[in-house]
């Protein structure tokens, strides 16, 4: 492909991707508010719809890689964004015909859930084969930069659109993003790839990306890392209403300000990771993320009154910044470093293991935070994520500057997928 066609075809799967992440934040205000304001939903029933749009992971995150890789990546990515458009527009036909139920709005996060699966793992295995392997670290930063800039201005649009609409047709901008979002990657070319004859049995194919990162070098401390991260994320996500208005007494109006600023910290992660990795080294700047993160997380619940908003906003921003590096770092460096035919099932055993800690991560921190506090319990979580930059420091990611130098005296390994040609046994 011709580098101005290359470049054409990652800016129509950018935008396809800016489109639904920026109704997916709308629609992370409107599903909620159509719960309480529609439903009168308890606080169980909204656990349960909160619960829903994360529990995919956990359920086929190791298989999608597998389906992804028998799957036409392109159409995957499609099919995935049909689903999630149907499945959010039911929602407001089902009240305009008077059926609506909290059981309706669980059952459309668990399908935009399932779906949410299959497309980030296709994604994420589609982007090197539009990108050179030269850009992979740039395009990853601007994804991550645009994720945090979706997050930033998406409440905020979502919160005008449900005060000039109502709740539940604000849904219909969630849905119509995904249908753009189709329509857009049904321009990209599709990925040719030479499929076997026969193809291995699935818990083969599972086990052989498990086993792959699992004992990689680089990849599994980067895996554990990342899951930590994350199991402390379910924590904050849990407990940061609960202790903003609880025990800070911070008013409506603050609490969104400071949720918000998160985005921001995300968004300078984004934008200085490859200026890090370029000036000390990928390898080096993972470790020094790992500690980033734990300093955040120790400033976020500290001090009271006035001084506990700021180290609370302060901490948001210390934290996201660490995270987004360490993300966009490991990330391209799986991109680079699998062979073709594992790369998504790279990919789904790293977001089976990591993103699968953010639910648990939730249920730990509310049976602690009952009898602890919010502040406490934040603490708590705080030393947890030490474990991060730990699992680097214990691993060969300690002796190297950038995370490929170890791999270039290494023959890829080859996997049961690839042994079996068109043509063979």
């Amino acid at each position: 492909m011709h580098v101005d066609d290359r470049a054409g075809v990652f800016w129509r799967w950018w935008t396809a991707g800016t489109t639904s992440m920026v109704g997916s934040a709308v629609g992370a205000v409107a599903l909620p508010l159509t719960a309480l304001t529609v439903l009168d939903a308890t606080a169980f029933e909204m656990g349960l719809i909160a619960a829903a749009s994360y529990v995919a992971w956990i359920v086929i995150g190791l298989p999608a890689g597998v389906i992804v890789q028998r799957l036409p990546l392109r159409g995957a990515q499609v099919g995935a964004d049909l689903a999630r458009a149907v499945a959010v527009a039911s929602i407001p036909l089902a009240w305009w015909w008077g059926h609506l139920t909290v059981a309706h709005l669980v059952i459309t996060a668990l399908v935009v859930s399932f779906a949410n699966v299959l497309f980030d793992v296709a994604n994420s295995t589609f982007l090197p084969s539009i990108v050179d392997r030269e850009q992979l670290q740039s395009r990853n930063s601007l994804t991550s930069a645009t994720h945090a800039a979706t997050q930033l201005s998406g409440p905020s649009l979502g919160g005008f659109a449900v005060q000039a609409l109502g709740a539940v047709p604000t849904l219909l901008v969630d849905s119509a993003s995904y249908l753009v979002s189709a329509a857009l990657l049904r321009t990209l070319p599709a990925r040719r790839d030479d499929a076997p004859d026969r193809w291995p049995p699935v818990g083969e194919l599972i086990r052989e990306g498990w086993r792959f990162v699992a004992y990689h070098p680089v990849m599994g401390p980067g895996m554990w890392a990342a899951t930590a991260i994350n199991f402390v994320c379910g924590a904050q996500y849990a407990l940061y209403p609960l202790y903003l208005v609880r025990e800070l007494h911070a008013p409506a109006g603050l609490v969104g300000v400071l949720l918000a600023v998160e985005g921001v910290g995300a968004l300078v992660g984004a934008a200085l990771t490859t200026r890090i990795t370029a000036r000390i080294g990928t390898a080096r700047a993972l470790i020094a993320a790992g500690f980033t993160t734990v300093a955040g997380a120790f400033l976020i619940p500290w001090g009271t009154g006035w001084p506990a908003y700021a180290a609370f906003a302060a901490g948001n921003v210390v934290f996201a910044l660490g995270t987004v590096v360490l993300s966009v770092t490991t990330r391209t460096y799986r991109q680079i470093a699998s062979p073709p035919d594992l790369l998504s099932r790279v990919m789904a055993t790293v977001r089976f293991v990591s993103w699968g800690a953010i639910p648990v991560g939730g249920l730990v921190a509310g049976a602690l935070a009952g009898p602890l506090g919010a502040r406490a319990t934040l603490f708590i979580f705080a030393a947890a994520v030490v474990c991060a930059p730990l699992a680097l420091l214990f691993s060969p990611v300690r002796r190297l500057r950038d995370l490929t130098d170890h791999d270039r005296d290494d023959d890829p390994p080859r996997s049961a997928a690839s042994a079996l040609t068109v043509g063979g046994r």
